[in-house]
């Protein structure tokens, strides 16, 4: 989740549900219900993974290896961010080259999290049928400062795909973001003269 903010940081996301593991391991394969986590300012209705008992063993996999992730990120900022990608790994942020490789993603990552705090949230996963990849989704949100110590928040929408590795670990294959869309209304809404 590598999203540039207006001050020139590069965010991901960093929050997750340490109940995920309690919700069980059951028959379904998606969760795509809003998991309340982070101080999201969407407003959204929020729904417990606890009151959803389908998930599958992979998809509570694939949200705890985000909630490290994030853990991660939060302590560690841009460098954490970019030890969690594969060495072929791919980044697609919205107005952004793709950058290709976990080398040219580190040195797009270059946070300090003392300066930049990013968050984010999942809403959804799935695994692959044969449980060596899949992907999660969500809203992230990245908070700093300006030039004149005002707050800056950014947010948007994200998608990570994970892949298992040979030697069993799983690392981010891509990272895609794109700003959250216009509010209801407000995408055909002519400016006023």
């Amino acid at each position: 989740m590598l999203k540039r903010n207006k001050t020139g940081y590069f965010c991901a996301a960093s929050v997750w549900v340490p109940l995920m593991l309690a919700a069980g391991a059951m028959d379904g394969q998606v969760a795509s219900a809003p998991l309340a986590m982070g101080g999201s300012s969407q407003g959204q209705v929020v729904a417990s993974p606890l009151t959803q008992p389908m998930l599958s063993p992979g998809v509570i996999l694939l949200m705890e290896l985000e909630g490290r992730f994030a853990q991660a990120v939060a302590v560690g900022g841009g460098k954490a961010f970019a030890d969690w990608f594969a060495d072929d790994a791919v980044t697609l942020n919205n107005g952004q080259p793709a950058a290709m490789g976990r080398a040219a993603i580190a040195v797009q990552a270059n946070w300090d999290p003392k300066e930049y705090q990013l968050s984010w949230t999942p809403q959804g996963a799935q695994m692959g049928p044969s449980n060596d990849m899949g992907f999660t989704w969500g809203h992230y949100e990245g908070r700093s400062k300006d030039k004149n110590g005002q707050p800056v928040v950014i947010s948007g929408r994200y998608m990570t795909v994970w892949k298992k590795m040979a030697d069993g670990s799983w690392k981010v294959a891509m990272d895609a973001s794109a700003n959250e869309p216009a509010q209801t209304g407000e995408c055909c809404v002519v400016p006023k003269p």
